[in-house]
């Protein structure tokens, strides 16, 4: 995911883009590391799951295997149906209009949404609705490419979006630096609410390898390419291919799942 603008929850079209091609979405979007699913839940006092802006159900499903009971919140209707076709309820809000209707959870978790969420309202919401000892839990998948690859895509990204907010040099360096100053706002924002404990924040590395069909299919599932006209796309596309072309035509990702987490305190 290119890097986002410190306030991404404020640009709704894209928060709300994804839906348009909920096959392609669940298909390529990486999963998240066993062992941050385990973590997770072996830090929280239950089974019941809040999934705040849970799309098609990719980190769900991870956590139903691990014998958790999940309730999705999705602003998407077209991700939410996909989701409840593959067996989970969803209800249609943004998580800062959900009426919680006195339910509560033993972890309220996102991945890869939470950026989309108004922070204060958001963590302050999610205290509200978690049980006594309780887990918060926001998670990114941060993507690492090879250098060649990560500088052709945010050279074409540059040419073709001059007056994007997102700032495509972060795209260029990878790793955990062009999201630290999202992470840090996140992680204040949660400081900040009545009811969260203590802020922690985990990392699993871990990698995966990618064929260039592969990398180029989940290009246009991302914030910043979901409503590119298909020529802006097509050029985004091309170079990032060319680039990995120049590699053999396969490519090991390097990623870093990053886990802002803190439990409910009295």
């Amino acid at each position: 995911m290119p890097t986002l603008p410190l306030d991404p929850h404020q640009a709704r079209q894209m928060a709300e883009s994804f839906g348009a091609d909920t096959e392609r979405y669940d298909r390529t979007r990486p999963r998240y590391p066993d062992a941050m699913v385990r973590a997770i839940v072996d830090a929280s006092p239950g089974p019941d799951v809040l999934d705040v802006g849970c799309g098609t159900g990719i980190e769900a499903r991870q956590f139903a295997a691990s014998g958790c009971r999940i309730l999705g919140v999705e602003p998407d209707a077209r991700m939410a149906a996909f989701a409840r076709a593959h067996g989970f309820d969803v209800e249609v809000a943004t998580f800062e209009d959900w009426d919680p209707a006195g339910r509560t959870f033993d972890a309220v978790i996102a991945g890869t949404a939470w950026h989309w969420v108004d922070p204060r309202a958001g963590a302050a919401k999610a205290a509200r609705v978690l049980r006594p000892g309780g887990r918060f839990a926001a998670f990114w998948n941060v993507f690492e490419p090879p250098p060649a690859v990560a500088e052709a895509t945010a050279d074409a990204c540059r040419r073709v979006m001059p007056d994007s907010p997102i700032d495509f040099r972060a795209v260029a360096k990878g790793g955990l630096a062009g999201y630290r100053p999202m992470l840090d706002k996140a992680a204040d924002d949660v400081r900040a609410a009545d009811g969260l404990g203590d802020v922690e924040q985990w990392v699993f590395d871990w990698e995966r390898p990618y064929t260039r069909a592969e990398w180029l299919d989940q290009i246009p599932t991302q914030g910043a390419f979901t409503r590119l006209p298909p020529d802006d796309l097509a050029q985004i596309l091309d170079a990032t291919g060319a680039a990995i072309d120049t590699l053999g035509g396969t490519f090991t990702m390097r990623y870093a799942t990053v886990v802002l987490t803190a439990p409910h305190t009295p």
